[in-house]
């Protein structure tokens, strides 16, 4: 009841619907499609009874078995020539008759639309605090340049007077299947509208109307929505991959509610997730963060920031989260549910999946065909970024010059690198070699390049995935522990840096630069290796042992 408001719900609800048969009883995730529009109603605090109306025997059993009284309408009124008007008023009766008594406010809520929230019911009642309104009606925004026909002189023409951009466009809305509310004494066989009309605006999500099967698609998605947090940086020393790899996840999440969590402190990855126009939100420290999942309310949360402290991820389990990580060979590594890494093996349970099968690859990169390998090497790249402590860069350069290599040669730095103002200046009269710090499409070096020198971090599945000649040189001790740099897969792999000689640079590069069946032999094994569906591999990984982790949580 509403201040002193006896108030009714009716759904209407046939058996016969002609886009999708027995639509009303059919699953809509693991529920029938009439369970929504139920459930919506009697979880309202406002609302004291509910009502189905339907002349089908089977909507009524199960309508029955969820505690919710129906009405049988008369086969007549079941025809698609018939009212909804005269239906409502129908069951409004009947139910009057059963209950000694008359409503004061009569809703109808249709199955068809699932997605309305209880909240929005609630809000709908709430108007009529106002005794001038006489009826409420759920629409939803629908501001766009439209157009009529004249049938009479067989022309369209523009309900508009003159072309603008649509948020500056009048207001105008469409009503939704969603809430038609009024006071009783309006409602009749052919009306259900009073004279004072009042709008309740809803949700593009809360909106769906279900009357096709693409209908049914989107609130199926709708309904299999989950909140993610993404907890990832960007900055100088570990570079953008863990960026770009999570907004290459986002990008594929389109059905679900994504937010990005960034520390404030590290201003690149803020820049970079401004420029992909995603929803994000800065924290200082631990317990800031964790104030900011109390906000959001995330189902899951990924972690890509490398390795996760043990205390972050006792603070992150205590409160149920399902937590995923990427890399991650900190502490708290194993109270994760799951972690992924792509370049290193761990020694663990079932939780770690490992491997380039799980190798997520920029957007970018699926914009490229193959690398088509040419007789002459006239491009070389060079790209030890981020973090390039062993100055590998300079020595591989130095090995191309000496070795009298006289085409381009690009060198990507990175924006960290400390030496750049020296190395520009080094080589600042050789026009055949480029430095840069940051670039916007990495993709293009690389298919532009014949051969690429680089390090065995993740950088090497991004040159496979194109398929280019590839020389890898490891940063360090755990980068040699990543075998997928290796012959069978197409590379070249040197080793540690640290070790080599120029001359055993020059030696090499020689052996591959003069021999157009060994870089053929490389491109081939390279793109023999299925890159590109790699987010696939992760999620359904994900839904999986997610569904596992809902299941054990609900015993």
């Amino acid at each position: 009841m509403f201040e002193n408001n006896k108030i009714l719900v009716v759904i209407p609800a046939r058996g016969y619907s002609k886009n999708i048969p027995r639509k009303n009883l059919r699953l809509l995730g693991e529920k029938p499609l009439i369970y929504y529009s139920i459930d919506i109603a009697k979880s309202s605090k406002y609302v004291d009874d509910v009502v189905v109306s339907t002349e089908d025997s089977e909507i009524a059993s199960i309508v029955e078995k969820y505690g919710t009284s129906v009405v049988k309408r008369p086969v007549e009124l079941a025809t698609d020539e018939i009212l909804l008007d005269t239906v409502i008023y129908d069951a409004m009766l009947q139910k009057e008759k059963q209950a000694f008594d008359e409503y004061d406010i009569v809703i109808t809520i249709q199955p068809s639309s699932p997605l309305l929230k209880t909240e929005t019911l609630d809000k709908a009642i709430e108007k009529f605090a106002d005794f001038n309104i006489d009826s409420v009606i759920s629409v939803v925004d629908d501001k766009n340049l439209r157009w009529g026909f004249d049938d009479e002189n067989g022309r369209y023409f523009p309900f508009y007077s003159e072309r603008l951009y649509r948020d500056l466009l009048p207001k105008t809305f469409k009503e939704t299947g969603g809430i038609l509310a009024t006071r009783r004494n309006f409602v009749t066989e052919t009306s259900r509208l009073g004279l004072n009309i009042d709008l309740i605006e809803i949700s593009r999500e809360e909106s769906v109307e279900i009357n096709t099967y693409e209908d049914w698609w989107i609130a199926n998605n709708y309904l299999n929505k989950i909140k993610i947090a993404f907890v990832v940086d960007a900055y100088d020393q570990i570079g953008t991959g863990h960026m770009y790899r999570c907004l290459s996840m986002a990008s594929k999440l389109v059905f679900h509610d994504v937010v990005f969590f960034i520390n404030r402190t590290h201003q690149l990855g803020i820049d970079i997730i401004e420029g992909y126009n995603y929803k994000y939100q800065t924290y200082g420290g631990k317990s800031e963060l964790l104030g900011l999942f109390e906000q959001f309310d995330p189902k899951i949360i990924i972690n890509d920031v490398g390795n996760t402290s043990y205390e972050y991820m006792v603070d992150l389990t205590n409160k149920g989260y399902y937590i995923i990580n990427f890399e991650d060979f900190g502490s708290g590594s194993d109270l994760a549910d799951l972690v992924f890494d792509s370049l290193y093996e761990h020694e663990g349970d079932e939780k770690f999946f490992v491997g380039y099968e799980y190798y997520i690859l920029k957007d970018e990169f699926y914009l490229h065909q193959p690398k088509i390998i040419t007789n002459d090497v006239k491009t070389v790249l060079i790209d030890f970024a981020p973090n390039d402590t062993l100055n590998l860069s300079q020595k591989v350069l130095d090995a191309l010059l000496a070795s009298g290599f006289s085409g381009r040669i690009n060198v990507i730095l990175g924006s960290g690198h400390e030496n750049f103002e020296e190395l520009s200046a080094k080589y600042e009269l050789m026009q055949n070699v480029q430095f840069y710090t940051t670039v916007n499409s990495i993709s293009d070096f690389m298919i532009s390049a014949d051969v690429i020198f680089t390090s065995g971090g993740r950088i090497m599945y991004q040159v496979c995935s194109l398929g280019v000649p590839c020389i890898v040189i490891c940063k360090d001790e755990r980068e040699e522990k990543n075998l997928f740099g290796s012959p069978e897969h197409g590379f070249v792999n040197m080793g540690l840096g640290s070790y080599l000689t120029q001359e055993d640079i020059i030696e090499q590069f020689n052996i591959v630069a003069n021999d157009f069946e060994l870089r053929q032999a490389m491109n081939n094994k390279m793109l023999e290796i299925d890159l590109k569906h790699g987010f696939e591999e992760c999620w359904s990984v994900v839904k999986s042992k997610y569904r596992e982790f809902n299941l054990d949580n609900a015993k």
